[in-house]
Formats: C-alpha cells, sequence, structure tokens
C-alpha cells in the first residue's frame, strides 16, 4: 500500500511538551484533511474519552515558546491555544473521527510514535553502554597512573648516602 503520509513529516510534527510526546490540534487537523474547529467539536462531543493525559490545551506561554521556535508562524491568528495530543489521545480520535482517511492518517502516526520510541530506546540503551565503557576506562585510568607511578619510583636513582667526615 501507498504511504499516506511520509513518516519524516510525522515525525516533525511530534513535540516534547510537559514531558511528554505530543501532537498539535493545528497539524493533526492539517493531516486529517479537517479544519482545526471541526476536529476540535468533534473532541469536545466527547470529552470523557479525552482525560488530561491524553490531551491538554497549551498555555499561552507555551504557545508562544513554540511559535518562536518557527521563527515565523504558519498557524496564523488564533484566539487560542493550540491543543496538544498525547500518543493516546491520537488513537483515541480515531474513535470520534469516522473516515478512512481518519484510520488511514492514525496508523501512520501510531507508527512514528513507536519508530520514535524505539529510537529513544536505543539511544538510552547506547548512553548506558557507553556509561558502562567510561567507568572501566576509568577504573583502567586509575590503574595504569598507579602502575606509572611505581615505574617513576623504580626509576628515579637512589640518593647516594652523604659521605661522613669523621675524625679517628
Amino acid at each position: 500500500m501507498k504511504e499516506l503520509i511520509p513518516e519524516e513529516l510525522i515525525e516533525r510534527k511530534i513535540f516534547l511538551l510537559r514531558g511528554q510526546k505530543v501532537m498539535l490540534s493545528i497539524h493533526l487537523a492539517k493531516l486529517y484533511g479537517l479544519e482545526i474547529r471541526m476536529l476540535i467539536q468533534a473532541v469536545k462531543r466527547n470529552t470523557e474519552r479525552f482525560p488530561e493525559d491524553f490531551m491538554f490545551q497549551l498555555t499561552n506561554e507555551e504557545y508562544k515558546n513554540l511559535k518562536s521556535q518557527f521563527v515565523i508562524s504558519s498557524w496564523g491568528g488564533r484566539r487560542h491555544s493550540p491543543y496538544a495530543f498525547t500518543e493516546q489521545g491520537v488513537a483515541m480520535l480515531s474513535s470520534v473521527l469516522h473516515s478512512k482517511k481518519a484510520v488511514q492518517v492514525n496508523i501512520a502516526i501510531m507508527r512514528a510514535f513507536v519508530k520514535l520510541r524505539q529510537i529513544l530506546s536505543n539511544h538510552k540503551e547506547l548512553a548506558y553502554k557507553l556509561g558502562e565503557l567510561e567507568r572501566k576506562i576509568s577504573k583502567h585510568d586509575e590503574d595504569i597512573q598507579d602502575i606509572f607511578e611505581a615505574i617513576r619510583q623504580l626509576m628515579t636513582p637512589p640518593e647516594k648516602p652523604k659521605r661522613k667526615i669523621g675524625f679517628y
């Protein structure tokens, strides 16, 4: 099956906010081919499906910070800050948006979240292994320093005893 949306496009729309990977309502609406108000309307009709850990609205400060990262806003004038949907929130969207395209888009988004999780997992594993290697090297460095110190001591010529000037 031909890829509906390039994976890279979706991956660029996943942000880290409040310690969670999220996608914004403005980007999701575009991916689904909906107006933002239609997406939010569908969500608000089903608020019980979107608890705080599935979806939250950005604060004005978060919104400003996010916009400043993009230098030029392509989001247009907004009266309200966008909503952020976690992976579970995006998955829940498929239950309130009833179209074939919504299902296909959700599958693509879920794959992007899974890929991102795998990449992060690989990085954590790599970071752990690197830390272990650094600890081993550090221990070896200490041992090598001890060896060099012992060699230096062996290479230092012994002090010549001072001649005693004595009267017999």
